[in-house]
């Protein structure tokens, strides 16, 4: 498996866990702008995702970075209408990412069904907008883990898992509600410099273990995603139990 391999960074608890990570990000995230200018970012949803966002907004040094240079995407989104409750952009919203001083329009947001016909022209439009931006080469990709071992909404078996020739797809049956989502692919998500797996419980144990071994592709979908650079598990205890 091409990429970084794996180097798992325990923490005690879900809370260290997003604290940390916010400030490894805005340091990730300075570093970007001052070498290159500008910062692609792909953010996660999820309780993790929600803290880390909240963990960003309230950190005393957020002002060091410059905002205005920083674009932040999705890993996926679910299909719904703009606002819905159950959105990864609308969790991330409410847990402060309004107040960082984003640029609005370098806020990437899948298109729902109130502004696109299909989950299908979301996906073209969310990857047209990638190509736009450098085709997808990500300073950091932000990656919660399910149970199952999912990341984004690509699952372990589903069709969209390994899909290749494209950066984004839509996601139909999804196993996990909402069954129609829009998710990027496993090759775009490993075209970044960092990917961070930022994840805590011990029902994560499990998938956490399997994606660190590089368990195969029916297993963990995590296992098949490494950054460019770095691969960073950032876990809490009870979901590093199963590591040996």
């Amino acid at each position: 498996m091409s990429g970084a391999a794996p180097l798992v960074l325990r923490h005690p608890d879900a809370a260290s866990v997003a604290a940390m990570t916010a400030g490894r990000l805005l340091a990730a995230v300075q570093d970007a702008v001052v070498e290159r200018g500008v910062a692609h970012v792909a953010l996660t949803g999820g309780s993790m995702g929600s803290a880390l966002v909240g963990a960003l907004a309230e950190h005393r040094q957020r002002g060091v970075v410059d905002w205005s240079r920083v674009h932040v995407w999705w890993g996926d989104e679910r299909y719904l209408p703009a606002g819905d409750d159950d959105r990864n952009d609308t969790q991330n919203d409410r847990a402060g990412l309004t107040s960082l001083g984003l640029v609005p329009e370098h806020v990437h947001r899948v298109a729902g069904p109130d502004t696109s016909a299909s989950a299908e022209e979301s996906a073209a439009a969310y990857e047209r907008a990638l190509r736009e931006h450098g085709s997808g080469l990500w300073d950091v990709v932000l990656l919660g883990v399910g149970p199952d071992g999912h990341v984004a909404s690509l699952f372990p078996g589903h069709p969209a898992q390994l899909r290749d020739d494209a950066l984004v797809v839509a996601v139909h049956d999804s196993p996990k509600p909402p069954p129609v989502r829009v998710s990027i692919t496993i090759d775009c998500l490993s075209n970044s410099r960092g990917v961070w797996f930022v994840v805590s419980g011990g029902d994560k144990a499990d998938a956490v273990a399997r994606g660190v071994a590089g368990a195969p592709a029916a297993e963990s979908s995590a296992a098949q995603v490494r950054g460019l650079e770095r691969t960073l598990w950032l876990v809490d205890e009870p979901a590093a139990a199963r590591l040996v």
